[in-house]
């Protein structure tokens, strides 16, 4: 149902784009003077709770500085793409929202938000206030874009290093076959009872975002692409069948991640894996706020693995650009406040606070003078997404591709995790079933 409901929002999206927004929101007052906006955030923090607790503070310090209220909602990660198609297609939106940055085109499409040029660009200090990879995330090439970075994720590998020294285990993997080789060192069972209970790797195999990014990354570093330069679906091109087949194996033939893992459906599901010592390495963008929630310390980040060693370019691809972008909708009536709240959201102080809070990056240059951003795992993912990441591809179907690319990875880890073999053949399959249901809309 929800896939079905997706799609349907989805040609909404389309409809407004061909037809122009003619909706009205609700939300606020006339006139640029509103004493009240509306804000969508996304949800960062281990629970709803802790966002609401962090993005009060910043919230009551806009308040007091102009008078404007902000009437705040977290949505889960689970819900929040469906509910802005909702919104963009109903016209009852909020006057700001986060967005995850790689759906920045294809909500770019729909012509429902303010794009950032002229005077709005420069009331946020201009681009190149910005950290230029995220500023790339905002909307399609040669367009204005229609959002602002707001945090900054990359991918890193997490590794427990209590455990590595116990395997003797020196260094983190440098390469995918060393790192496959380490998780099967780090696969074992503890207590004898026949039974594994250690992990070499955790993964959240029901999270579709997260299978996108696998498939994105691992199809680079495998000389694959999703895209065409033009822009055509090519999911089942050689690369991309070899990257997601090396994701699938880790549970299908390597046997180092639990099969339950590919029920997991979120980052907080591994962190407490994790944490609780029941797996060994995990991939995960800012699972710092989840893991100090669980008391956690006896972990490294280290760079993402890659096919070759010392691979530059497209094949030395870590990371995704990951992070979260803020828009204002363009039918609001509340347009002049927004933008003023985007304003002071990715000001030096407020960046600082925000990310150190979040255990994201910096999306502005200058907060990385802050103390609090100079910890090698900050320094490490701030190198992997200056060198080491690309954007996900900037085409208006980018968020058709993550669904229907992650469901078909999501599916081919249910079907190792019941014992099936998962061939090359299948991942062939199943990625070009995928291929095909763009072509068709369906």
């Amino acid at each position: 149902m929800q896939t079905k409901f997706r799609w349907l929002a989805a040609a909404a999206v389309t409809a407004l784009a061909m037809g122009g927004m003619t909706a009205c929101s609700s939300s606020g007052s006339d006139g640029g003077d509103a004493k009240t906006i509306t804000y969508w955030a996304s949800n960062q923090a281990p629970t709803v709770q802790k966002d609401e607790e962090i993005l009060k503070q910043s919230i009551d310090r806009y308040t007091k500085e102009t008078g404007i209220k902000v009437d705040l909602e977290v949505i889960p990660w689970s819900d929040l793409y469906n509910r802005i198609l909702t919104a963009v297609s109903s016209g009852e939106g909020p006057d700001v929202l986060n967005i995850g940055n790689t759906w920045a085109v294809s909500l770019q499409s729909s012509g429902a938000f303010v794009p950032w040029e002229g005077d709005a660009l420069k009331e946020i200090g201009g681009q190149d206030r910005f950290v230029q990879s995220s500023w790339a995330t905002g909307g399609a090439e040669g367009q204005a874009p229609t959002s602002v970075p707001l945090y900054g994720l990359s991918y890193s590998l997490y590794y427990n290093t209590k455990m590595f020294e116990a395997a003797g285990i020196t260094e983190p993997p440098a390469t995918w076959d060393e790192f496959v080789a380490d998780a099967k060192k780090l696969t074992i069972d503890t207590n004898g009872d026949g039974t594994i209970d250690q992990w070499g790797v955790t993964m959240a195999g029901s999270s579709v975002s997260n299978n996108a990014h696998q498939a994105f990354v691992r199809g680079l570093q495998n000389g694959g692409s999703l895209y065409t330069k033009d822009g055509k679906p090519q999911f089942d091109n050689d690369g991309v069948v070899k990257g997601v087949k090396e994701w699938v194996d880790l549970i299908a033939a390597d046997k180092v991640v639990s099969p339950s893992d590919a029920e997991s459906v979120n980052g907080s599901d591994m962190a407490a894996t994790f944490a609780q010592g029941k797996a060994a390495m995990f991939f995960d963008q800012a699972p710092g706020a989840n893991l100090a929630a669980r008391d956690f310390k006896d972990y490294a980040a280290a760079p993402v693995p890659l096919e070759k060693a010392g691979a530059t370019g497209l094949e030395g691809t870590m990371s995704h650009v990951a992070g979260i972008n803020i828009s204002v909708f363009k039918n609001s009536k509340n347009v002049s406040a927004s933008e003023d709240f985007v304003k002071f959201l990715t000001s030096d102080d407020e960046q600082k606070y925000l990310n150190t809070s979040f255990s994201s990056l910096p999306v502005v240059t200058s907060a990385y003078d802050d103390t609090a951003f100079q910890t090698p795992e900050i320094q490490l993912k701030k190198e992997i997404l200056s060198d080491h990441a690309q954007p996900m591809p900037l085409f208006s179907s980018e968020g058709q591709m993550e669904t229907l690319v992650g469901t078909a990875i999501k599916n081919l880890l249910a079907q190792a995790a019941q014992g099936k073999a998962v061939s090359e053949s299948d991942v062939k399959s199943a990625l070009s079933d995928a291929n095909s249901q763009m072509s068709t809309g369906q």
